[in-house]
């Protein structure tokens, strides 16, 4: 008998669950940033709903208290590095004024739309689980990997990508061998 794990939610599923506003809403997001499904969105509130727990906890204890202080620190610092929060707003007030597209907006497979790698924030998401993306020369597959700003200047295609300058596709190298020069593959001869 192995250890027994314990897990927490990753998500939580909304009360109601036929609110038209919420409904239209999350649609919205779900086709801004390209997202699977609802749950991507729903993962995102949980994690925004715990962090403004978090900072509404520490804003009822006492300015000089040191809980609030060494946790409202690290709390901070950790949202500013991701790039959630700006550096002129390092106060906890802030913390409650963040909004779930904040937290959209460092996700990779915005990032690799935003920065021009991608045609359309859908062909993004393609590109990095097909691993043509890496953070920092490493293969990044999962489009909800957040980037940090430290890390947002060294995304680019993979090496071993055909867009990074690797070896050809399997198609292309098909059509090569064939004589064609690496044309599309659409092209009927009748």
């Amino acid at each position: 008998m192995g250890l027994k794990r314990v897990y927490s939610k990753v998500t939580a599923a909304p009360r109601r669950p036929f609110e038209k506003e919420r409904l239209d809403q999350e649609m919205t997001l779900v086709g801004q940033y390209g997202l699977r499904n609802k749950k991507e969105v729903w993962r995102v509130k949980l994690s925004l709903a715990k962090i403004r727990h978090a900072a509404r906890d520490l804003l009822t204890l006492d300015e000089k208290d040191t809980r609030r202080l060494f946790e409202g620190n690290a709390l901070l610092r950790r949202l500013v590095r991701i790039g959630v929060l700006e550096e002129s707003k390092m106060k906890l007030d802030y913390v409650l004024g963040l909004k779930v597209d904040d937290f959209l907006e460092r996700r990779l497979q915005t990032q690799v739309f935003k920065l021009g790698l991608a045609k359309s924030i859908h062909h993004a998401r393609v590109l990095i689980r097909q691993r043509h993306i890496c953070v920092r020369r490493r293969i990044v597959n999962i489009p909800s990997f957040v980037v940090r700003l430290d890390a947002q200047k060294h995304i680019d295609f993979s090496a071993k990508s055909p867009y990074g300058g690797g070896r050809a596709g399997r198609v292309k190298r098909k059509n090569l061998k064939k004589g064609t020069g690496g044309g599309d593959a659409d092209e009927d001869e009748d």
